[in-house]
């Protein structure tokens, strides 16, 4: 499916479902409104699925992986090879992101969209868009046609995992440099300073830190991305994990699945996945806030509440899947708590 399929495939919610499971919620043998934003999410779920009675089925993490040609200048505390190193780590159960999934029966689907070398591992998708991105600092991280092409592998992804069965999916990243392509993107779509949207990624002294902000000012000076063109800014001062991980939210939205947002990077794809197509805004969902400088800051931007606030900065997905679990404790009270009709201590009424 290629971008303008998707975009033309996405509908709005169904509201005839939303209002019914609404309404159900309102039997159930609790104080009206009690579980809060839970409540709201089964709703929210019933309209994506179209289904009056819906329920979670297999849950999966799309993790885009790729390098950032903007490395080179010494904004990371590592190198590109970690990149490879913990994407190759996701398939043998030896990442964070893997670990955590598997609390909530999630799998984890790591996607080679741009690792500067090749992967000979079996468990890593081959969907390389190119070998990382050129340096911003010296140009556009990418053409047009290379942003546009690594949205669709996002996509793709989506495609490939409906017909496996999957129906509630989570975005993860692994990439080294991808804070600095991030915080780039950020500072252009919100208009703030660099300095603002910036922190110390995976560590940078304060020196660094230093560097990192002249490096992504540089950056947008030669560059000049266009706030009002999302794909212009991903292509010049983006990254291939974020253009896939924009294709993950899009793609969703045009099959009918609800999607997890993870931390900083994937709500900077967000951001411009809904900037590009406004549409697809109601089939996601915000995990956590980030901790770094800007996390906040985009959730407000996207008009979204995180569900969880607990310090994270680590990325690959790991604060998505803790959302499948919040979804899963909303289902698992919207099934199986009594109706007022079964317990003893009569009804709730709505008041004015």
């Amino acid at each position: 499916m290629t971008l303008k399929e998707a975009i033309s495939r996405i509908q709005p919610l169904d509201k005839e479902a939303m209002e019914y499971t609404h309404n159900r919620w309102n039997t159930l043998g609790k104080p009206l409104y009690s579980l809060g934003r839970l409540e709201e999410m089964v709703t929210q779920f019933a309209g994506i699925y179209r289904d009056k009675n819906p329920h979670i089925g297999k849950k999966a993490v799309i993790v885009m992986a790729a390098d950032n040609g903007v490395v080179e200048e010494g904004v990371t505390q590592t190198g590109q090879e970690v990149t490879k190193t913990v994407t190759e780590n996701m398939t043998k159960h030896n990442a964070t992101i893997c670990i955590m999934s598997s609390m909530s029966g999630a799998d984890v689907y790591p996607v080679d969209i741009g690792i500067a070398t090749d992967s000979d591992c079996p468990g890593v998708r081959r969907r390389k868009v190119k070998y990382g991105t050129d340096n911003m600092r010296k140009g556009p991280a990418m053409t047009r046609q290379e942003a546009i092409e690594a949205i669709e592998v996002g996509i793709s992804m989506v495609e490939e995992l409906k017909e496996q069965g999957y129906t509630l999916l989570a975005t993860g990243e692994m990439g080294i440099g991808n804070t600095t392509t991030s915080s780039a993107i950020c500072a252009v779509m919100l208009n703030q300073s660099v300095e603002k949207v910036t922190g110390k990624g995976a560590g940078l002294t304060s020196k660094d830190l230093e560097q990192k902000i002249q490096v992504i000012k540089d950056s947008i000076a030669i560059n000049q991305p266009d706030p009002e063109d999302a794909i212009d800014v991903l292509a010049k001062v983006g990254g291939l994990d974020i253009a896939g991980m924009m294709g993950c939210y899009i793609g969703a939205a045009a099959l009918g699945i609800p999607i997890f947002i993870d931390g900083f990077i994937s709500s900077v794809a967000a951001l411009l996945a809904v900037k590009l197509v406004p549409e697809c805004d109601p089939y996601l969902f915000p995990s956590h806030c980030s901790n770094e400088p800007a996390g906040q800051m985009i959730l407000e931007a996207l008009h979204k509440q995180p569900y969880i606030l607990a310090n994270m900065c680590l990325g690959e997905g790991t604060g998505a899947v803790m959302g499948f679990t919040i979804a899963d404790y909303a289902f698992k009270a919207y099934w199986e708590l009594p109706s007022f009709e079964q317990t003893n201590f009569g009804t709730y009424e709505e008041l004015d």
